[in-house]
């Protein structure tokens, strides 16, 4: 008999209030700032009537790349939310609010992988094209949309779905399930014939500095860096502490534990006997850390969003150095 959720959370008041970033360098996670696909990508504009960003929807609100409105916001801008299939959107209304108080008026929630919203894009994308100043590009029927992103958030995704969507045809674009597929900015790549309408992919691009260490471990999470990098333990650590705070508790029915805990060791040992590995501890919490993560990025352990600490208007780690 599984336990109820009244009983999951009866021990609740052992469980940590914040999250301790105390000792981690959020610095030494993230590579370079990329400069040289950023400054690729402002040469390219003279040819781009629009610019399409996809961001993950788990973090709607945190880890998007502020250098992007500053070098490419000449441009028309569509915010796309992807993998919304894995995101938690119980507050949807309070994040579109939110981001339009930030200027982003024209947001779009979609899962490429299904194929679910996209065919909001390409009406949209021509609304914004049609309403402003093409300038040189005026006589041109074609239009040239830029697709820009932080790593691994399913641009390519996107422009696959576009073509199966509006041309019936297969992928153009590698995918894959960790950044830096995309290695530089692409040539052209047809998604759609009426009107003609030509995508630019490009590698995804990190802020020179994340703003925080609880913003770099909600990027990692959503695995816009190699878990390596971070530490797949410690990335177990901030999600059992997330899932908890948000009373998200599915890994306790999926792991089939007696209760929810807050003791990442106990939970990873636990993972690891589901697994069958019971010897070597320190292979036993390592494998069970990268089970535990790999369950979480696939919507097993039910939908998240990982910003609910911005949304409420209070951080929730302790970021004393």
């Amino acid at each position: 008999m599984r336990p109820s959720l009244r009983a999951l959370l009866a021990s609740r008041a052992a469980w940590r209030e914040s999250f301790s970033v105390r000792g981690r360098d959020v610095a030494r996670w993230f590579p370079g700032h990329m400069a040289k696909g950023l400054k690729k990508m402002q040469s390219s504009l003279k040819v781009v009537d629009c610019v399409i960003e996809v961001h993950d929807a788990r973090i709607p609100l945190s880890g998007r790349n502020p250098l992007f409105q500053e070098t490419l916001g000449l441009k028309p801008h569509l915010l796309v939310l992807n993998k919304m299939d894995l995101a938690d959107l119980t507050e949807q209304q309070k994040i579109m609010q939110h981001l339009e108080g930030e200027g982003l008026k024209n947001v779009i929630f979609t899962s490429c992988v299904k194929d679910e919203n996209v065919k909001q894009i390409i009406p949209k994308v021509t609304e914004l094209i049609g309403s402003s100043y093409r300038y040189h590009r005026a006589e041109n029927l074609e239009y040239c949309i830029m697709v820009i992103g932080v790593p691994n958030v399913g641009k390519s995704s996107l422009i696959n779905s576009l073509r199966r969507q509006h041309l019936r045809i297969g992928k153009a674009a590698r995918v894959g399930g960790e950044p830096g597929i995309t290695r530089a900015v692409t040539s052209r790549i047809q998604v759609c014939e009426r009107p003609p309408i030509f995508l630019l992919d490009t590698p995804g691009v990190l802020a020179p500095q994340i703003e925080s260490v609880e913003t770099g471990l909600k990027l990692a999470l959503c695995g816009t860096v190699l878990d390596h990098l971070v530490g797949e333990e410690t990335m177990a650590d901030y999600l059992l502490y997330t899932l908890n705070q948000h009373r998200l508790l599915g890994y306790v029915q999926h792991y089939g534990l007696d209760t929810a805990c807050d003791d990442v060791e106990h939970v990873l040992k636990s993972v690891a006997m589901k697994l069958g590995k019971t010897r070597k501890v320190k292979v036993l919490t390592g494998t069970a850390a990268c089970d535990f993560l790999r369950t979480f990025r696939s919507g097993l352990l039910g939908p998240v969003m990982l910003d609910h600490d911005i949304l409420e208007g209070h951080p929730s780690a302790n970021t004393d150095p």
